[in-house]
């Protein structure tokens, strides 16, 4: 073989490469923008069965509803986060499109296995499944429906996995290991900042070390549950198992919403022609997230009694001061970078920068909830469901619709509208806010009948949910039929 024809083959391996990588993306956003839509509709429902006429609901089927909506949303957040990440990910390292691809088809096993663990066999826990509730149906559903479920997650998880660990080796191999893609070397002076180091691969690196923990996590809890599932005789402690619960999914959740954020660091400088360049401050906020993000969940604990005092304030006091390094670098960041950049603002960039604020303002709701005195009171209320949608509805999920409409645009600024995202907005911070004043008001979460003074606000929320939803079909539904003629490259 010549070498013209070797670098001829080379540079093709590359394109085929690189076009593999961009339609399998393609693919997770198209799952991902329509079971959101799903999940919408769902959530819309169960607002709507809060209110006072708009629809009457069962609330055996309420609560599966609500199991249903839960798993769907996290798990769905979970697939468009590590999509976003994913792709600028691949754009500094080589990354396997065949083992993404087996993360999706694993994925959607399990989707079906919690699908039908609750629309056929209503199964109707919540998506926490908290120790020992799945064994505790009443006769509502079966031990099988209760093991479905939980292998679902189980499967879920490993499908994440597997992606991860193929992060982990691909960053190894070019930088050494993760702490020096986290940066840790020019953090601690070993190394001089080398301002050209990704931040994609310093945030992949904190979002890979958490996650697996958290998966690692997961898999133990959801493998006792099933353990007492099947012989009732193991019965773990109920404290350990709420605690392991909560670890998984919080730190699950908040990595989704952190793989997301690499949108914000690859496309904004775009759009305002500023780089966005690694700091020492910068990597510092990375690296204290590390640790904060895995021990902030206590404040899920805080009304147990049998928690040790000293467990409960740790969590009051990491709950205060986690949003804080990583939001300030990002949030702060990001308003240097658009302040009088002459920024064109169109459905990508008004996303990217709604995100931010969802994101750095969720935090507030959060920090108020992590009070032990305020918790008391407000935590087993909608405040807690307010304060998570603001940073999902707000935070999360524009990150991801902003990146889906940059490849859809083929980068190419201006050419999107940004009106439905004015839509989108106000039906998101209604929403949020009809959460939040019903938890100030002490109305409590999880309860499929709402008194008639409480139901006004399910009318509102309903109706806000609503405004969101169609704001997210005028966003969404341009963008896939756009979709299959994105040509961005993923390329390095």
């Amino acid at each position: 073989m010549s070498i013209t024809e070797a670098t001829s083959n080379s540079v093709e391996d590359s394109n085929t490469h690189t076009k593999n990588h961009l339609n399998l993306v393609k693919l997770y956003l198209a799952i991902g923008i329509l079971v959101y839509a799903l999940m919408m509709i769902a959530g819309v429902a169960l607002r709507a069965a809060q209110g006072a006429s708009y629809l009457d609901m069962n609330p055996q089927l309420f609560y599966q509803i609500m199991t249903l909506h839960g798993a769907g949303m996290v798990g769905v957040t979970g697939l468009a986060g590590l999509a976003v990440n994913w792709y600028f990910l691949s754009r500094h390292v080589l990354l396997s499109t065949k083992i993404f691809l087996s993360a999706l088809l694993l994925s959607l096993i399990a989707v079906a296995m919690i699908i039908g663990s609750i629309l056929i066999g209503k199964f109707a826990a919540g998506w926490t499944f908290l120790y020992p509730l799945p064994a505790k149906s009443l006769g509502i559903w079966s031990i099988a429906s209760a093991v479905t479920f939980a292998a679902g997650l189980l499967v879920l998880g490993v499908a994440f996995l597997l992606v991860y660990l193929d992060m982990a080796i691909a960053i190894s191999k070019k930088y050494g290991n993760l702490t020096r893609g986290l940066g840790l070397h020019m953090l601690f002076g070993r190394a001089p900042v080398d301002t050209s180091h990704p931040t994609t691969v310093v945030a992949s690196s904190m979002v890979i070390i958490v996650n697996v923990a958290g998966i690692a996590v997961g898999a133990v809890v959801l493998i006792m549950t099933i353990a007492n599932l099947i012989s009732p005789a193991i019965a773990p402690d109920a404290l350990l198992m709420k605690h392991l619960i909560y670890f998984f999914g919080h730190v699950f959740i908040n990595a989704s919403i952190y793989s997301a954020i690499t949108a914000v660091y690859e496309i904004l400088p775009k759009y305002t022609r500023r780089p966005w360049t690694v700091s020492k401050p910068f990597l510092a906020a990375w690296f204290a997230a590390t640790f904060m993000v895995m021990a902030v969940y206590p404040h899920h604990l805080l009304m147990d009694f049998a928690m040790p005092p000293w467990a409960a304030i740790a969590g009051q006091i990491i709950s205060y001061t986690s949003g804080i390094p990583v939001l300030v670098v990002t949030a702060f960041g990001g308003l240097t970078l658009v302040y009088r950049s002459g920024i064109r603002w169109d459905a990508c960039s008004s996303l990217l920068v709604l995100g931010l604020f969802g994101w750095a303002a969720g935090v507030v709701p959060a920090v108020i909830d992590g009070m032990i005195r305020v918790n008391m009171v407000m935590h087993n209320t909608l405040w807690v469901p307010g304060h998570f949608h603001f940073y999902l509805i707000l935070g999360m999920l524009p990150m991801v619709l902003g990146f889906a409409a940059y490849l859809t645009t083929n980068g190419e600024q201006g050419k999107s509208n940004k009106i439905p995202v004015y839509i989108y907005a106000a039906g998101g911070i209604t929403l949020c806010m009809s959460f939040l004043v019903s938890g100030s008001l002490s109305i409590p979460r999880r309860f499929a009948v709402h008194q008639e003074s409480w139901q006004w606000l399910g009318n509102v929320g309903a109706i806000a949910g609503t405004t969101v939803l169609v704001g997210t079909l005028l966003i969404a539904l341009p963008i896939l039929f756009r979709l299959p003629g994105a040509t961005l490259s993923a390329a390095r």
